[in-house]
């Protein structure tokens, strides 16, 4: 059986064997991984063991177990502790509480109150995995949160978030029925604010009108066929699929109707904006910004009816144009890769031009728009256009017509892999630099005894989580470690090139506590600084 994880801080030597020895760990659930006589010691060695349960003493020297639980409470919030003390002090259990402290033991210790102690921690542990690993409360919480999840993808499916090869899956998951039809339709609607009167009952309550309009809607809806009904920033929005023998005229006309009835059996004033249709589910984004568009006519055409999008535009054929989504799915590729990643999405941008019957003229503005994002891609990470191998060749060709659409995607892909490479180099430099200069932070600043991550983040502009990643990669030692070194070196130096007293070197290299300078000295050397000093 696999056991919880345990570490044991007391700066009593003889308490933290006894209680090691007395206790029967494995019949209780636990492994004691590690015990440290301090809570300097004990932050340390909790950042290397990750155990899941600190028992600790409250009086320590160097760093006291309340100060060691607030440490850890910031970066550990669900680890377990027990904390112990020979002080019946209800101020520190009041801290403790405070702190979430899961027992409060007072030494003596009993090994059977103990371990009572510990099978209920085990068993609080022991339901907390059970909890996460319960498939079965997970899928009812799954299926209480649906109509949620419905709503917020659906929202993305017509904000254009969703890639097109999950929209089917994600549609079937959903149990939303609109697949497979010969195109679609989006529609938002409007209820505009009622003023409020003695004969109109919904008047006097405002929050139950758009619940009544959607439920009208569905009703009517139904005879029509498959749709998804929901909630969006626009407004309540339809997605209707047009298949069978139903026509999008047809759709659109019971949208006229289901106006009229909103204001006959509502008394609420609803006008409806219909978009343009599309035959692609990657289409719908475009579908319902026109259909959010036809909304804006409402001033001019007039509220409580329908506005198709057709009638009050032009029909615009054949268009070939690189959006904002494009442009976010083509930098998200070349920033981050892999290779494969950019040439599906270079060559889906190519194939729209196959696809599009458009003048000359559309396919040179859409090949530049596709070649000016990768450039100010460049000039946004300051990329050297040196390094891009034929780059105003290929631009005067595109301006002259003379490249074609093979060429430039061969070209569109050679280049952006070429930038992804150079951006990867130089994302790996700027780890290396950064690391660099906190080294030197810190050689710089290794006397100030306050000297922490937070303090060189600041100083650096980056979040002590991933600067603690990135230092540990690039060193294979903590902050901690190396700063410790640093300081132990330096120590070194002045025992033996200086008189100075113990106590005066260790406020230089950055301790406060002459007796925490020599066990930390002491833990590293084996022998304390003066003793040190006599063997030089």
């Amino acid at each position: 059986m696999d056991f919880y994880r345990i570490i044991l801080a007391d700066d009593e030597e003889e308490v933290r064997k006894s209680i090691i020895k007395k206790i029967d760990w494995h019949a209780a659930g636990f492994e004691v991984v590690g015990d440290a006589e301090n809570g300097q010691d004990a932050l340390e060695k909790i950042e290397a063991l990750e155990p899941d349960v600190l028992m600790t003493d409250i009086r320590m020297p160097y760093m006291d177990g309340l100060t060691l639980i607030e440490r850890i409470r910031q970066k550990y919030p669900s680890m377990k502790v027990l904390i112990f003390s020979g002080y019946d002090d209800f101020e520190y259990a009041q801290q403790a509480i405070k702190l979430n402290v899961t027992e409060y033991i007072l030494k003596p210790v009993n090994v059977e109150e103990l371990t009572r102690i510990l099978n209920r921690v085990k068993a609080n542990l022991d339901e907390e995995i059970e909890q996460r690993r319960n498939l079965d409360r997970l899928r009812e919480r799954y299926q209480n949160s649906l109509p949620i999840l419905r709503e917020l993808f659906l929202n993305d499916l017509v904000r254009g978030n969703i890639p097109p090869d999950q929209a089917e899956s994600r549609l079937r998951e959903y149990g939303v029925d609109i697949l497979g039809a010969r195109k679609w339709l989006t529609a938002v609607v409007n209820v505009e604010a009622q003023e409020q009167t003695a004969g109109q009952v919904l008047s006097l309550h405002q929050e139950l009108i758009p619940i009544s309009v959607r439920q009208l809607m569905e009703d009517h809806l139904r005879e029509y066929g498959r749709f998804a009904l929901f909630n969006s920033t626009a407004g309540l929005t339809l997605v209707a699929a047009v298949d069978g023998d139903k026509t999008q005229t047809g759709l659109i006309d019971l949208l006229g109707d289901i106006c009229k009835e909103c204001r006959r059996i509502l008394e609420v004033t609803v006008t409806i904006g219909v978009g343009h249709s599309c035959t692609g589910l990657g289409d719908l984004r475009s579908s319902y910004q026109s259909a959010v568009e036809a909304l804006g006519y409402k001033a001019i055409v007039g509220m409580g009816k329908t506005i198709y999008i057709n009638d009050v535009e032009p029909v615009s054929r054949g268009r070939l144009q690189m959006d904002a989504k494009d442009e976010s799915e083509l930098v998200t590729a070349v920033k981050f890769g892999p290779k494969e990643k950019i040439e599906s999405v270079v060559r889906g941008l190519a194939a729209r031009m196959e696809d599009a019957k458009v003048h000359l003229r559309q396919y040179q503005l859409f090949m530049l728009s596709i070649t000016n994002c990768l450039m100010q891609l460049m000039q946004q990470y300051d990329l050297d256009p040196g390094d891009i191998s034929s780059m105003q060749e290929h631009y005067s060709e595109i301006l002259s017509s003379a490249l074609h659409r093979e060429e430039f995607t061969d070209w569109i892909i050679r280049m952006a892999c070429q930038m992804n490479e150079m951006m990867n180099r130089e994302r790996d430099n700027t780890t290396r630099r950064v690391i660099l200069e906190a080294k030197r932070y810190i050689q710089e600043n290794y006397q100030n005894p306050d000297l922490s991550v937070e303090m060189i983040c600041r100083e650096l502009h980056m979040s002590p989580a991933y600067f603690s990643t990135v230092f540990k990669r690039e060193t294979g030692q903590t902050y901690i470690a190396y700063l410790t070194d640093v300081r132990l070196s330096k120590a070194v130096e002045l025992l033996g090139e200086t008189d100075d007293k113990t106590y005066v070197i260790a406020q230089k290299v950055g301790y406060q506590e002459q007796n925490y300078f020599s066990y930390v000295f002491k833990k590293r050397f084996g022998v304390s600084p003066t003793k040190f000093r006599s063997a030089q």
